[in-house]
């Protein structure tokens, strides 16, 4: 993948990078690891509409100012360098516009956006205003899948042959999740945009891309399963696709309502086996802890290599994304994982399965979409 483009006159700051965080939810839980005790930043807001989330939250963060609103911090005078946005999809291109042109670096929540034109609009504004947007991507700092990228690009499997990601969505175990976010998870559904393959799924499409780069046809066939009256969940899924590079893979995603699975978070259960021409390496598990194995091993010459001491806390993946991304703005290291172009990349791949699922599952080549 290549680099984003870094806004023209950027220079590292020269000083903790001063920050808000849009969104007090759930995911905040996460993506606040790699704040804590993080000399590379200092929290200055938080902003949400709760008077109980931002009461919660102010506890971590008593020097913090609170304000209700994106509005409302722009105008109080606070001194701002970068936003951390972690609203709901469908206000993610209003919250980011208005945050650009304040004149904030932005760290987005995934998916990006719902459709390709919102997505574009969102970064035209942030060269516009010589802005920094960052689509942040958790599962690229998750040390187990880090391994099989190290893996796959040195060469040690040989010629890459195929690869294969499974998915298991459980109804039971893992975290309380607030009704308001299965509520916006619901509409998200109603617009087309399931919570399997497009909210969760952005995740191992992100993997996809990263580890094989471009992808240039995309079959897929999406499914449905009605787990309330009136609520269904897209599932089950397959989707299969070719890199550009020849590399083909295949995505298997299954709703087990009944199934009970131990988790710390969400429950679901994911597994990635990339196969070479002299032998596979897999991942066998990230957000859940279903099979209770080593979470990476490599089959080789008739023997198997089992990775025990690995950071596999899936928590650990969004600490170290946040901590990325405030060095980056701090002392200017590294690539940004995924910028906004690379981002609209992934978002591609999405629409094009469900243009493909709606079309009896022809080829589909996300490029192709406007």
């Amino acid at each position: 993948m290549n680099e984003s483009v870094t806004p023209k006159s950027f220079t590292p700051f020269d000083r903790p990078v001063r920050a808000a965080f849009i969104g007090l939810g759930r995911v905040y839980d996460l993506n606040v690891r790699g704040y804590l005790d993080n000399d590379d930043v200092e929290v200055v807001a938080i902003v949400d509409p709760s008077d109980e989330r931002r009461a919660q939250r102010q506890r971590e963060w008593p020097d913090a100012r609170a304000f209700r609103s994106i509005d409302e911090l722009a105008a109080s005078g606070v001194q701002l360098d970068a936003a951390e946005i972690l609203l709901p999809i469908a206000l993610h291109e209003e919250g980011v516009v208005q945050c650009l042109t304040s004149g904030w670096h932005v760290n987005l929540q995934k998916p990006m956006a719902n459709d390709v034109a919102s997505a574009h609009r969102m970064l035209d504004t942030a060269r516009e205003n010589n802005r920094q947007l960052r689509v942040m991507e958790n599962y690229l700092f998750y040390e187990p899948l880090r391994r099989l990228k190290e893996v796959v690009d040195s060469g040690t499997l040989g010629t890459i042959s195929g690869y294969h990601l499974k998915m298991v969505a459980s109804g039971r175990g893992g975290w309380e999740v607030p009704g308001d976010t299965y509520q916006r998870q619901f509409e998200q559904a109603q617009r087309g945009r399931g919570t399997l393959l497009f909210d969760d799924g952005w995740h191992k499409l992100s993997t996809a891309v990263w580890l094989f780069g471009p992808i240039k046809e995309v079959r897929a066939w999406i499914g449905a399963t009605e787990i309330v009256p009136g609520i269904e969940v897209d599932a089950p899924t397959t989707v299969a696709w070719e890199h550009v590079n020849g590399v083909r893979g295949v995505w298997d995603i299954t709703l087990a309502v009944d199934m009970y699975l131990r988790s710390d978070y969400y429950t679901n259960d994911e597994r990635w086996e990339v196969t070479g021409r002299r032998g596979f390496a897999r991942v066998n598990r990230c957000t859940g802890r279903g099979i209770q194995q080593p979470s990476f091993e490599i089959y080789l010459d008739g023997e198997t290599r089992a990775f025990h001491a690995l950071d596999d806390d899936w928590a650990s993946s969004f600490r170290d994304s946040g901590r990325h991304w405030l060095r980056w703005l701090h002392r200017g290291e590294g690539q940004l994982l995924w910028g906004a172009e690379e981002a609209i990349e992934v978002l591609r791949v999405a629409l094009a399965a469900y243009g493909s699922s709606s079309r009896g599952g022809v080829g589909v080549d996300p490029r192709s979409l406007a």
